[in-house]
């Protein structure tokens, strides 16, 4: 009978859900923010350089996660595939998360220095040359637009009110360390730096 009449009136039933997803909430993600393992970085994490830094935000700017996830699922057929699964210790550092879950391509997440520099490059500019089978679209236009370093010192800044351990020194060379690099060059260098720290003999 007290079933019904929740289910009958929406206001109480609004309540009831607040209430059942509070509890969730409090239960399932509130101790995240207190255990070791996703709160401490791995040993030997470092926060992106400026370069790879502006490289990351291209690489979201291209929507490059709508189609490469970064996060290895502890099965057997990832690890052998893409390396060690991800660990939560590995991205204390990122923000916002590009986990991801759509793999129209492969996962990224282990990616770095798999390749050479100038595999990545031949393969942005055009993937067919490398991978023929390959669907992703050209980034050839990457090559022709030059980093003017103008707002990476702030955006090191704003990271660093978040926790990334930026020092004075990293925010004051950062605009200096990209200006006059290409969009190609800084893509390429996040590339080569994802997932470096933790490897795994495959």
């Amino acid at each position: 009978m007290n079933h019904e009449i929740v289910e009958k009136n929406i206001g109480l039933m609004m309540v009831g859900l607040i209430v059942a997803i509070s509890f969730g909430a409090l239960v399932e993600i509130v101790p995240l923010f207190f255990q070791e393992e996703t709160t401490k970085p791995v040993a030997g994490l470092k926060p992106h350089n400026a370069l790879q830094l502006e490289g990351r935000d291209i690489y979201i700017r291209e929507g490059c996660l709508g189609c490469h996830s970064q996060m290895i699922r502890p099965f057997r057929a990832e690890t052998e595939r893409y390396g060690h699964y991800s660990v939560a210790g590995e991205s204390v550092y990122e923000h916002p998360f590009l986990w991801g879950s759509k793999r129209t391509g492969p996962d990224l997440a282990r990616v770095g220095q798999r390749y050479s520099d100038d595999w990545h490059r031949a393969h942005l500019i055009n993937p067919r040359d490398v991978v023929p089978a390959s669907i992703m679209p050209s980034y050839a236009f990457l090559a022709e637009s030059k980093l003017s370093g103008k707002y990476t010192a702030a955006k090191m800044e704003a990271l660093r009110t978040v926790g990334v351990p930026y020092s004075d020194e990293d925010i004051a060379g950062a605009a200096d360390a990209v200006r006059g690099k290409t969009e190609l060059d800084a893509l390429v260098a996040y590339l080569q730096n994802l997932g470096t720290v933790i490897t795994q003999k495959r």
